[in-house]
């Protein structure tokens, strides 16, 4: 069910409100985007650069990928607390397969991936079939995944490959290198999570699970009552949100190289705060691909163009919680507006 037709099965006063809200926050989210780039552009010396562009996305790539699987369940809503722990995780074991085992780096990435969907699994399960809160169950998953990878590891930092050594080529999948191009490189992993929003934005909004993930956030009862299998699919949304955070930890590694175990705390707020400042409601039922990412470009020119104004990059948590609570707030009124 797509935002249109959410809105088309509501009367037509809140279907009126609905399209306002959705396409309203994502065009103030455009703008403040746009707005923050001009400033430090502006106001930071040696800002508007090439190297600083690539920067910025350097630093989006992991929280783009949590971003866009968080997404699918905070529509459904629910709450992922144990997406960067997860990725964390993903990175230390397969890390740990490659160093000490010998497995092959292909097949590490592609059990990085499979191990966050297995994780998003049992995220479901918790919140779908036994019915645990959402917030409870990704916490403990949290906690699990952040103990495993240190378990896993025997807290030793896990150091992958360089892009100069022969299985360091998964590096190229985000930054291309080389004599002729720019001394940033060329960020071919901007396309690749350009492609991945475009293909999971069509799966939210043109496909059968997607329109039921919607339909989920949007009524749960009625949705069950309609015949759907809301277990199912509630499962299919942690699933992703997990599959993501396996593709997060292969960016992740591929940008900073050595992974400490114990880390990941506050890569899920990150994804969430990006999520939600770019429209998606935490009320379910609302929200789009598309926003997330710019919700995220925000948060990573913050993080980026503070210090080019003499601020540290710890301040972007200020600015970025303070951002978090004008967008609930606002998507709260709207709820409010839309009952009365």
């Amino acid at each position: 069910m797509s935002v249109k037709e959410v809105a088309n099965a509501a009367p037509p006063l809140q279907k009126k409100r609905l399209l306002q809200k959705f396409g309203t926050q994502r065009l103030v989210a455009i703008v403040a985007l746009a707005a923050l780039y001009v400033f430090f552009c502006l106001a930071g010396d040696n800002f508007a650069t090439y190297n600083t562009f690539v920067s910025i996305l350097d630093s989006s790539y992991y929280i783009g990928f949590l971003a866009i699987g968080v997404t699918f369940v905070i529509i459904t809503g629910g709450i992922d607390l144990s997406c960067g722990t997860i990725m964390v995780c993903c990175a230390l074991i397969s890390g740990t397969l490659y160093t000490k085992l010998g497995v092959p780096m292909w097949l590490c990435l592609i059990l990085c991936i499979v191990m966050g969907g297995l994780f998003g699994f049992c995220n479901g399960f918790m919140v779908a079939v036994m019915g645990l809160p959402a917030f409870i169950a990704t916490l403990g998953t949290m906690m699990v995944t952040r103990g495993l990878g240190s378990i896993v590891t025997a807290t030793a930092s896990v150091t992958y490959p360089q892009r100069s050594a022969d299985d360091g080529w998964f590096r190229g999948i985000f930054k291309i290198m080389g004599e002729g191009l720019p001394s940033g490189g060329v960020p071919t992993g901007f396309l690749l999570l350009i492609v991945l929003a475009v293909i999971m934005a069509f799966v939210l909004n043109k496909t059968k699970p997607g329109r039921y993930i919607l339909a989920l956030g949007s009524n749960k009862e009625a949705t069950r009552l309609s015949g759907v299998n809301v277990v199912k699919w509630e499962i299919l949304a942690y699933v992703i949100s997990g599959l993501f955070a396996g593709l997060a930890a292969i960016s992740y590694a591929s940008i900073y190289s050595t992974i400490l175990p114990g880390t990941g705390n506050g890569f899920e707020l990150d994804a969430i705060a990006g999520t939600v400042i770019g429209g998606t409601s935490l009320s379910g039922g609302i929200g789009s691909v598309a926003g997330t990412l710019i919700g995220v470009f925000i948060m990573s020119v913050l993080k980026t163009g503070l210090p080019f104004v003499g601020l540290q990059p710890h301040y972007q948590l200020f600015f970025t919680g303070f951002v978090l609570v004008i967008a609930v707030f606002a998507d709260v009124l709207n709820r409010r507006r839309q009952k009365n």
